[in-house]
């Protein structure tokens, strides 16, 4: 995946986010109930319920919405318990596409993904279709900045056991293990560094172009029908998504 495009897809992403807060925030809040009713609401003692906080920052969710979605959680001894389900499927002209869910009903959001795929000319295929073309890492974004001294938070990451670190024209990529982002993260956090985005990702090894305009139509509509569903948690794609004029 092009650098330029990673830094696009985010602020895309972002610009998104920002316009669908209240939607965003649903999501997140669902991720946090899922990280507290596995390892408690204290984020001193749950990684996984400190780097969902961290995500949540990282989309300027405020911080008494998490407070409030974590003592709704920790409160929730008999509600809704969200399964996580990952979907794989194919785009336009064979785009690799993988769909990550947290959903109280499998039906409906079965359903869903079923229609999105199918109104943005793919189909959903079998578990493993996809994912191989796919490394799951931990991705942390840092934009460019006068501040940051790119031999120091170079050093930084991978002394606290980051696998790469990737400079682009508009900043860093940091890539860890899965298991090491947490402590990754937290360093870079520690040290006063503002993050993009951190979070584990699907990371595609190679990536796809497409062509044709109704393809490119199509996929945004796949997208976008996917991104605008509660219970999509994250999309995850092989297309080297061009910049929206």
């Amino acid at each position: 995946m092009s650098g330029h495009s990673k830094f696009a897809n985010i602020k895309h992403k972002k610009e998104k986010a920002d316009a669908k807060k209240g939607k965003i925030f649903t999501k997140i809040g669902r991720e946090i109930a899922v990280a507290v009713k596995e390892g408690g609401p204290d984020p001193a003692n749950n990684a996984k319920l400190r780097d969902v906080i961290a995500k949540a920052k990282s989309n300027n969710m405020p911080n008494d919405t998490i407070e409030r979605s974590i003592k709704k959680a920790a409160g929730d001894v008999s509600g809704v318990s969200y399964e996580p389900i990952t979907y794989e499927g194919y785009g336009p002209s064979g785009v690799a596409v993988i769909v990550e869910v947290l959903t109280d009903n499998k039906n409906r959001t079965a359903a869903n993904v079923r229609h999105a795929f199918s109104k943005g000319g793919g189909n959903l295929g079998t578990t493993g279709c996809v994912s191989f073309m796919f490394d799951k890492k931990g991705q942390i974004i840092i934009e460019r900045s006068d501040d940051i001294d790119e031999d120091e938070l170079m050093m930084l990451a991978l002394d606290a056991g980051a696998e790469d670190f990737n400079v682009e024209e508009e900043g860093y990529e940091v890539l860890t293990a899965p298991e090491d982002f947490s402590a990754v993260r937290e360093a870079l956090e520690k040290a006063g560094i503002k993050m993009a985005s951190a979070e584990i990702a699907m990371i595609p090894q190679t990536t796809t172009t497409l062509t044709d305009e109704q393809d490119i139509k199509k996929m945004r509509i796949l997208l976008d029908l996917l991104e605008d569903d509660d219970d999509v948690q994250e999309v995850y794609h092989n297309w080297d998504e061009p910049e929206e004029e």
